[in-house]
């Protein structure tokens, strides 16, 4: 990311730090294919680019803790979901995949987030005008999320 403020904001606001890429090495897949890592985060978790499949190269999140899965089908929309949606509680909060609840648990923990840091809104903006992003409403967030959640398999 070649803005400055935009590659702090996306560390310290979304918790995407692309200097932290040396979580998760050596990490594969259960199919055995390798991952990239792109970036940690600050729990010690890791966003990892997949082999290229369909022309797009997927991104699946990693925890300390082995969790993980299928983020999205590529970069831009796995970024789009980080700076935009508290993802991960959402899957927390999703009644064991249930897409409605999910949907109810983003619209709560939105308002949370907004409470919290009133200017995440703008700091989210700010990331993607920096990246060519556009911003996706919450509920569109969610549904990608939820696919995505749904799809992860071992390759």
């Amino acid at each position: 990311m070649g803005d400055r403020r935009g590659d702090l904001l996306l560390r310290s606001s979304f918790g995407f730090d692309i200097h932290r890429k040396h979580n998760g090495e050596g990490l594969r897949l259960a199919s055995g294919a390798p991952l990239e890592t792109i970036a940690g985060e600050f729990a010690g978790g890791a966003y990892f680019l997949c082999a290229e499949r369909n022309g797009r190269r997927p991104v699946v999140f990693a925890s300390s803790e082995g969790e993980g899965g299928l983020l999205a089908d590529d970069l831009a929309e796995a970024l789009q979901i980080v700076i935009g949606l508290e993802w991960r509680d959402c899957l927390t909060f999703s009644g064991g995949g249930d897409v409605e609840v999910m949907q109810v648990s983003a619209r709560h923990l939105q308002r949370s987030r907004e409470k919290n840091n009133p200017g995440i809104d703008d700091e989210a903006d700010q990331v993607a005008a920096a990246l060519s992003l556009s911003v996706v409403p919450v509920a569109d967030l969610v549904v990608r999320l939820h696919a995505a959640a749904s799809k992860s398999d071992p390759d």
